[in-house]
């Protein structure tokens, strides 16, 4: 089994600097999460864009969908931002064949608090059983980009009211 994993940027890859919440996208921490979890399964990461989900542009979503389409493997998961992660999915509903399984976390995965490593698990899982077809697996639940709404009081994404 393979996966490609495409590292978007968000909180999942955020480096604080200092109490005023300072920060910068850092490196991508899926390496070292898969590394650590000692995964018996083969995978590439490829680091498309270093961006706040806030910040992307509807070209960055086109250009996370041609990287996806132009992918040969065909379990696909991309770590992003929440705050336009359904956007995202919407955009990637258009690609054919594939399982892609979009996932991120509300801490940065370097804080010791944070749902990173519990969400990156669980989209693994997810993108080997799930049909094709384009998912947010976060928050310990699978959505589709149709039923699903970030709760930014609670942290947590819940179907849509």
């Amino acid at each position: 089994m393979k996966i490609k994993f495409f590292a978007v940027g968000g909180t999942i890859d955020k480096v604080y600097f200092d109490a005023l919440s300072k920060y910068e996208i850092g490196e991508s921490n899926i390496d070292d999460i898969l590394k650590n979890a000692k995964v018996n399964f083969e995978y590439k990461i490829s680091s498309i864009l270093k961006k706040d989900s806030l910040d992307m542009s509807d070209q960055d979503r086109l250009t996370i969908k041609q990287a996806v389409e132009n992918e040969s493997y065909d379990k696909i998961i991309i770590t992003h931002g929440t705050d336009t992660m359904i956007e995202t999915a919407k955009v990637l509903g258009m690609v054919q064949h594939k399982v892609i399984v979009l996932t991120g976390a509300m801490e940065p995965a370097k804080f010791k608090s944070s749902d990173a490593i519990f969400n990156l698990g669980s989209a693994v899982a997810a993108v080997q059983s799930l049909p094709h077809g384009v998912y947010l697996v976060i928050s310990g639940r699978i959505f589709t980009p149709d039923n699903v709404q970030k709760n930014r009081n609670k942290k947590i994404f819940e179907e849509k009211m």
